[in-house]
């Protein structure tokens, strides 16, 4: 009954109106920030760090802006979210410049990157890690046996209560997709707009979608790319990382066959999977230079990414078929104890993940769908069904997630490549049924994580750009064909 209390409370929260005497100080960025485009600047934004107490301790959040190039063809503020959750955004509009946003984009908005609550510059968190914990990331590692998900189980328990424990002022607890929707509402707020266009990549998705559905008066044009498929990530959510890995991997396999005479990783696709499936089993019986075969199925799945990853990977991959066993022997190289240098993202994308939404507490559970997901993905879905710090979480959930809220206005423009290795075609087709005639998918039959100026597609490009810039939404879903791609 608390809880349903809370959440009437949070939910019940009403918008704030743009103030038209407020007034961002824009200044310098910091340092680590990059200056380039120059016209970059920074500030900061306070907001509650509990909602359900507004008038409590505040925290700061930092933005930057890239300004529009032409005011007179400016219509308004372009929100920027990277994904994670705990990837720094302050930097996201240099990247996307540097991509080749249209200019059109650039005259039309101001570009709003920002550091999320808890993220680098905005009330920064930490659970502590260090570089000796055995401890490697927010996605498990390789599961062969019910064994490894039992001691993945001892890991995963340690750190939910090591992030606990250094909840310190309160702030891990606070994480949540829906707090940061919040956030969002008061910088559109703060920078005197009535109404605010957002752009998201990858977790970005679950946070548009939920301002969208929270705020659906207050959010303009929303565009949501690489799509998680809700307004959160859950374990069915991270097991359609096995999925996204079988669904883009040919694309690799393919490249690497018809290169077979400068890499010798097979003539035919089915010739190369078996290679992967060769060196991943022989790195999990003797490691390599620091390489076992968790480390080396993560790599080849983050490889998937991008396809220019291609060329490094395959070079890789040659090494290890021609040094065999040769190489030193030995599994990922002691750490010193110092801080980790991901401690601030791991921690983040646990606390948004964990607080989001209930995980299965069950050890069972995830030894089923590991061992259902090993056979249905070899590739990579006995990584993605391990059992993670959420099942042992002690922060929250401290109210539901957010739902996806179908009756607003047709303002929800969902872009997905065909074949993603992390959020594959699944996710963008359950947001756009959620959404219902508040959305259009945009199918690009395109390989990588990103569609819209981080892909190759030209109508992906074009389709996002006219809706972006002048409203126009297509009247019923889009599929756009495979653009030429480069030898």
């Amino acid at each position: 009954m608390v809880v349903l209390g809370l959440a009437g409370v949070l939910a019940g929260v009403p918008p704030v109106h743009a103030d038209p005497a407020a007034q961002v100080q824009w200044g310098a960025c910091p340092p680590d920030v990059p200056a380039d485009p120059p016209q970059l600047q920074c500030a900061t934004v306070p907001v509650p760090l509990d909602y359900s107490d507004p008038g409590g301790t505040q925290i700061d959040i930092m933005i930057s802006r890239l300004a529009s190039r032409k005011p007179e063809k400016r219509r308004g503020v372009l929100l920027l979210n990277p994904g994670g959750p705990g990837g720094t955004g302050l930097g996201l509009s240099k990247l996307l410049v540097t991509q080749g946003l249209p200019a059109a984009v650039l005259d039309s908005y101001d570009l709003i990157g920002m550091d999320t609550r808890g993220v680098g510059h905005s009330a920064p968190v930490s659970c502590g890690f260090t570089d000796d914990q055995a401890y490697f990331g927010n996605i498990p590692p390789y599961a062969p046996d019910d064994a490894a998900v039992d001691a993945q189980a001892v890991i995963a328990q340690g750190v939910a209560e090591q992030c606990a424990a250094n909840d310190h002022e309160g702030r891990l607890r606070q994480l949540s997709t829906a707090n940061t929707a919040r956030d969002l509402d008061r910088i559109r707020a703060a920078l005197g707009e009535d109404k605010a266009s957002f752009l998201g990549f990858s977790y970005g998705t679950a946070l548009g979608a939920a301002y969208a559905s929270m705020f659906p008066d207050r959010a303009d044009r929303v565009v949501l790319d690489s799509n998680i498929g809700d307004t959160f990530l859950d374990h069915d959510g991270m097991r359609r990382y096995g999925r996204g890995m079988e669904e883009t991997f040919p694309d690799f396999a393919k490249w690497a066959a018809a290169r077979h005479d400068s890499y010798g990783l097979g003539r035919t696709p089915e010739e190369v999977r078996r290679t992967y499936f060769t060196l991943a089993e022989r790195l999990d019986e003797t490691p390599v230079d620091g390489m076992d075969g968790g480390l080396f199925r993560f790599g080849t799945f983050f490889t998937l990414y991008r396809e220019t990853s291609y060329a490094a990977t395959a070079q890789s991959w040659q090494a290890l078929l021609e040094s065999g066993n040769a190489g030193p022997a030995g599994g990922r190289p002691p750490g010193t104890g110092a801080p980790s240098p991901s401690d601030n993202a791991w921690s983040v994308f646990l606390a948004v993940t964990c607080n989001d939404v209930e995980w299965p507490a069950d050890v069972q559970a995830y030894r089923r769908a590991v061992a259902e997901d090993r056979e249905k993905y070899p590739l990579y879905g006995a990584a993605a069904a391990n059992i993670m710090p959420c099942a042992y979480w002690q922060l929250g959930p401290s109210e539901p997630p957010v739902r996806i809220e179908a009756g607003g206005p047709a303002n929800v423009l969902i872009v997905q490549n065909r074949r993603d290795p992390v959020t594959p075609l699944r996710g963008g087709e359950l947001l756009d049924e959620k959404f219902g005639d508040r959305s259009r998918l945009v199918r690009v039959d395109g390989s990588g994580h990103g569609a819209y100026v981080l892909g190759t597609n030209p109508c992906a490009l074009n389709v996002t750009t006219g809706f972006l810039v002048d409203g126009t939404m297509p009247e019923q879903d889009v599929t756009c064909e495979k653009a030429g791609t480069p030898g």
